[in-house]
């Protein structure tokens, strides 16, 4: 089974940035707790100083990791992770700030790797880096990594930067593509939609209604929202047609 193959299935269960209420977001630990609990994993990638791909939902390391802490990295705040190489990323903890356990910065790899190994369908976003690399070289950079670990079949790719979406296809038509929204919806939404050739569209809770889910749907697109954390809602969306709900909280 591929990942659209999988979206067709109803009521779809994505841990957001993996099991982040009781492990460390993004980290292998919360990507392990998240198995059996969910349908797929959301998990954020950027890229550091030296081109890696890491998964990291902010564009600084202040919040999830012990950089604050470091007496040589004090005065290269706001310590944009674009601003630091793998090995400098490797060197900090990313688990404390959470629970009282280290944890290593998760490459894409490793996290690749481990979908594979798990047959684990993952949500690959790609955090907006156009202030600090060409569009083309960051998708060309997550792209190849997830040629090079072959798993391809596993993925789903999304970004709120949706000039990657378009490069996403050119360089791998067969991985789904979703363009992710908040605030407000783009006017004509599916003719933009079609514009962006994308499979899904993953808009905010707030700006999610059934008119707009039943136009979604009728035109082929997918609908996943984020970040739907009660249940009573979730059964609604899922009533509207929605395809996958995002949620901080795993049953």
């Amino acid at each position: 089974m591929n990942f659209l193959e999988l979206l067709k299935k109803p009521n779809l269960i994505a841990a957001h940035r993996g099991d982040r209420s009781q492990k460390p977001e993004n980290t292998l630990s919360a990507l392990e707790s998240s198995i059996g609990k969910c349908d797929f994993i959301e998990i954020d990638v950027q890229l550091t100083k030296d081109l890696v791909p890491v998964i990291i939902h902010d564009n600084t390391l202040g919040r999830t990791s012990n950089v604050s802490k470091i007496k040589k990295f004090e005065e290269r705040t706001p310590w944009r992770v674009s601003d630091f190489t793998l090995e400098e990323l490797q060197s900090l903890d990313f688990g404390s700030w959470f629970y009282h356990e280290y944890e290593p910065i998760l490459t894409l790899k490793k996290a690749l790797l481990f979908a594979k190994e798990k047959h684990l369908f993952l949500n690959v976003e790609i955090k907006d880096m156009s202030g600090a690399f060409a569009d083309e070289i960051v998708v060309q950079i997550i792209i190849d990594m997830i040629k090079k670990t072959k798993t391809e079949h596993l993925i789903l790719l999304s970004s709120f930067y949706h000039p990657y979406l378009p490069i996403c296809k050119k360089h791998s038509p067969n991985i789904p593509t979703a363009a992710l929204q908040m605030y407000k919806h783009p006017s004509d939404l599916i003719e933009y939609l079609h514009a962006l050739q994308v499979d899904a569209y993953h808009p905010e809770d707030k700006i999610t209604n059934q008119k707009t889910v039943a136009s979604l749907r009728k035109a082929g697109f997918f609908v996943n929202v984020f970040t739907v954390n009660q249940t009573k809602r979730q059964k609604k969306l899922f009533d509207w047609g929605v395809n996958a709900i995002f949620t901080d909280f795993l049953v």
